[in-house]
């Protein structure tokens, strides 16, 4: 049917125009230059990678590089807590206690009973360890413990016990994740890796996210021709909650690299981390 609103044929016509002359642009040598709110739309958004070590999401992390691109691995929004100072970490307690005490009072509790008086600066405590991660930098977590290692074999530290949240009710998730890679000149203490594995857990998470980050995070750390990460949880949100299905348990994994292009890698690296442990 065709249009009879002049208005709409406009607006019509006018994005047709825009759209013909960004397409010549983005094709041609002055692709670079377009606004940014054009560029945009045109396949030049960089990735976004708000809460994953890939990206440098600050200038100072720019100026001072590490061995991750991102030193933080944090989004935005959460970089105030990692540089807040100890008057400040109070000021938050106390709101987020003061935060507590509304959430009670909500659900039809007293926060005045005896039981609950200390409640709220209980809570507002056990949540910021429970979320200590964003308070960690991987540089600081890996601390230079990188070496030169002429070992082009399968590295694998697996069955580490991770604890996290579940940022959409705020519920806990527990399991154990397997990481391994195969190095390429460097490796990488093993027990970073289980403190990578413990920085990324300690934020609010959703299981999917966590099991990438930790694999981009070993991979932007030492380069090596591979990174395998497998875990395995079980998440409150289901069991406790909602369906109700205790027992249920999820499983995600990211693979990088050999990993992921290497059928016979990938199944090694399965074989290893399924079969019983003869310690």
């Amino acid at each position: 049917m065709q249009n009879t609103n002049p208005d709409i044929s406009e607006v019509e016509n006018v994005t047709k125009e825009l759209s013909l002359k960004l397409s010549e642009a983005a094709s041609g040598p002055g692709a670079s230059a377009l606004p940014a709110q054009y560029r945009e739309g045109l396949g030049f958004r960089p990735k976004s990678g708000l809460s994953t070590p890939q990206i440098i999401q600050d200038e100072e992390a720019r100026e001072h590089s590490s061995p991750i691109p991102d030193q933080y691995g944090l989004a935005k929004s959460t970089l105030s807590r990692l540089h807040s100072t100890q008057e400040e970490r109070l000021q938050r307690e106390a709101k987020l206690a003061a935060a507590v005490r509304t959430l009670l009072e909500c659900i039809g509790e007293d926060p005045d009973r005896e039981g609950l008086q200390r409640t709220p600066a209980r809570y507002a405590q056990a949540l910021m360890w429970m979320t200590r991660g964003y308070e960690e930098r991987l540089s600081d977590v890996i601390n230079d413990a990188i070496f030169a290692e002429d070992h082009d074999e399968m590295v694998i530290v697996r069955d580490i016990d991770v604890f996290s949240l579940c940022e959409h009710h705020l519920v806990p998730f527990t399991g154990k994740i397997s990481i391994g890679y195969i190095p390429n000149k460097l490796v990488l203490g093993l027990s970073k890796l289980a403190r990578i594995a413990e920085t990324f857990s300690r934020r609010l998470q959703v299981q999917e996210r966590l099991t990438r980050q930790v694999a981009i995070a070993v991979q932007e750390a030492i380069k090596p021709q591979g990174v395998a990460v497998v875990m395995e949880a079980t998440h409150l949100c289901m069991t406790m909650r909602g369906v109700q299905k205790p027992g249920s348990t999820t499983v995600t994994s990211t693979m990088l690299g050999a990993f992921r292009t290497r059928q016979k890698t990938r199944e090694e690296f399965l074989t290893l981390i399924r079969s019983p442990s003869r310690i």
